[in-house]
């Protein structure tokens, strides 16, 4: 049964799925939960395991589902009498103690392989983010560029990048392609989509432009004030891993303040590479190809 819990939890977490594991860590006198007994709750009210049934169990249920929500443990304790659990029953006499703990899957799509990504990648999976990095691009997107990444998967083109991922309100999005062509096509496609964030790196100029041309076509204001763009706290980063900083900082914002806007409420960093590049091109002839991000 154990087994079958944790695997359980392991498929959860590769889907995107809430859910909260409870375990009885202790018990004092006569109780039908026995210590290390396990309860799964997944988020659609479904569960694996036991932690004694009765009233204990449809309270710790309750629980569970505040702990997926707020994303943070707690103890219980009952105390298994009439007076402890009034209507419940039980005259067992004995106490139980209940740690129940959110199994949430924070999962970073990276929307491009280039550098930054590649920072990107390193400090999201040491701050707990499962990544997964995205390019059209064979020799960067590889498992060597990124050996902290979940998943790296070369893609036919930035034309169909919902193929190939799940979005959830658990997925956190960062485009941050080699140009700024493939970073609107990847836009277009996951705006309005279930995120818990979305951030795309590029200048003040550029994101005003664009985002006025998309209000324009129609697309509604506040599926644009709830892209972070420019991305990252304003930190002052001119390096990619300085805006892996501030990016991966603005992400655990999101998470565990629940900040979920964007333009206007953010300072963000004006990624200086991007607005240099942008700052060469507008006064010198057209280049063959656009630099990698």
């Amino acid at each position: 049964m154990v087994d079958d819990l944790y695997k359980e939890i392991l498929n959860l977490r590769s889907s995107g799925q809430r859910a909260a594991l409870a375990t009885v860590v202790s018990t004092r006198g006569s109780s039908p939960g026995k210590t290390a007994m396990k309860l799964l709750i997944r988020e659609d009210g479904t569960a694996v395991g036991t932690v004694g049934g009765g009233c204990v169990e449809a309270d710790v249920y309750d629980a569970a589902i505040e702990v997926m929500r707020d994303e943070e443990a707690r103890f219980l304790e009952f105390s298994l009498t009439e007076k402890g659990l009034p209507g419940g029953g039980l005259v067992c006499g004995g106490t139980v103690r209940v740690f129940v703990e959110p199994i949430v899957n924070k999962t970073l799509l990276l929307f491009g392989a280039g550098h930054v990504s590649r920072a990107l990648s390193r400090v999201a999976a040491v701050a707990g983010f499962s990544v997964i990095v995205l390019d059209d691009r064979e020799s960067f997107a590889s498992e060597e560029r990124f050996p902290d990444a979940t998943r790296v998967q070369v893609v036919p083109d930035f034309g169909d990048v919902l193929d190939h991922v799940q979005l959830t309100q658990d997925t956190f999005g960062v485009i941050v392609t080699r140009g700024h062509d493939h970073d609107e096509l990847v836009l277009r496609q996951v705006l309005g989509k279930p995120l818990g964030y979305l951030g795309m790196i590029g200048s003040r100029a550029k994101i005003k432009k664009l985002f006025g041309q998309m209000e324009k076509e129609g697309i509604e204001k506040a599926n644009l004030e709830f892209v972070h763009a420019p991305i990252g706290l304003d930190i002052g980063a001119q390096t990619p891993e300085e805006i892996a900083v501030a990016v991966v900082a603005e992400m655990i914002m999101v998470r565990r303040m629940g900040e979920a806007k964007g333009s206007g409420r953010i300072a963000g960093s004006l990624c200086p590479m991007r607005e240099q590049e942008e700052q060469v091109s507008e006064s010198a002839p057209a280049r063959s190809g656009a630099s990698d991000v």
